[in-house]
């Protein structure tokens, strides 16, 4: 018993971190770090209105790598998906990206390891 409270309390904690992986075009990708390098302020409010929190992206060659906390992520992701600045910056991110990006973010992928 105590190991299930154990487990439930360790998934309730990874739902707090987000990771997501995108591919640029590789003929667009200085436009891609070019527009992150001045992110719309109405956009980095709503981001911020979403709960999400120590945001950052990292680049590889032309794919890109995003880490991000929220306390609730299903909140954050339909709080976005209702905002017309995030449709407005994905359409803006999909002439950059292979495939466009879901208003509501991008899938997040599975964490295999937290040192905490």
């Amino acid at each position: 018993m105590g190991t299930m409270g154990h487990r439930h309390s360790v998934s309730y904690a990874l739902s707090r971190r987000s990771a997501f992986v995108l591919r640029v075009k590789p003929d667009r990708i200085d436009d891609y770090v070019e527009a992150h390098r001045a992110v719309w302020p109405e956009m980095l409010d709503a981001l911020r209105s979403a709960g999400i929190r120590n945001y950052t992206i990292f680049r590889a060659g032309n794919e890109v790598f995003g880490y991000f906390e929220s306390d609730d992520l299903a909140r954050a992701a339909a709080y976005l998906d209702a905002q017309e600045v995030s449709t407005r910056w994905q359409d803006a991110m999909a002439e950059l990206l292979e495939e466009r990006v879901p208003d509501a973010g991008p899938p997040p992928l599975e964490e295999i390891f937290r040192l905490d």
